[in-house]
């Protein structure tokens, strides 16, 4: 396997959780209440990338194959949760 290929399943493995981090932060914004966002969007976006990226490591390693839906479950659940902690944390 080339550098290329090694990249290309690299991006294909975080896309996931890339993609859960951008919906999970916009979704937050539409449903937030105003001034209750103490954080830019990229931020908590880079966030929440890092957790899903985490959850899908965690899923490969215990697993040890990606695409379980398990692994899956706990991505949007570890999102959903660092979401609510920002949203939560910054407010009080």
């Amino acid at each position: 396997m080339g550098p290329l290929d090694l990249l290309i399943q690299l991006l294909n493995f975080v896309a996931p959780a890339l993609f859960v981090a951008i919906v999970t932060t916009l979704a937050s914004r539409l449903f937030a209440r105003k001034g209750s966002v103490a954080l830019a969007w990229w931020a908590q976006a880079a966030i929440n990338f890092v957790v899903g990226a985490a959850a899908l490591l965690l899923g490969l390693w215990y697993f040890g194959h990606d695409g379980k839906m398990a692994t899956y479950a706990a991505l949007v659940l570890g999102c959903a949760s660092s979401q609510w902690l920002m949203a939560r944390g910054w407010r009080h």
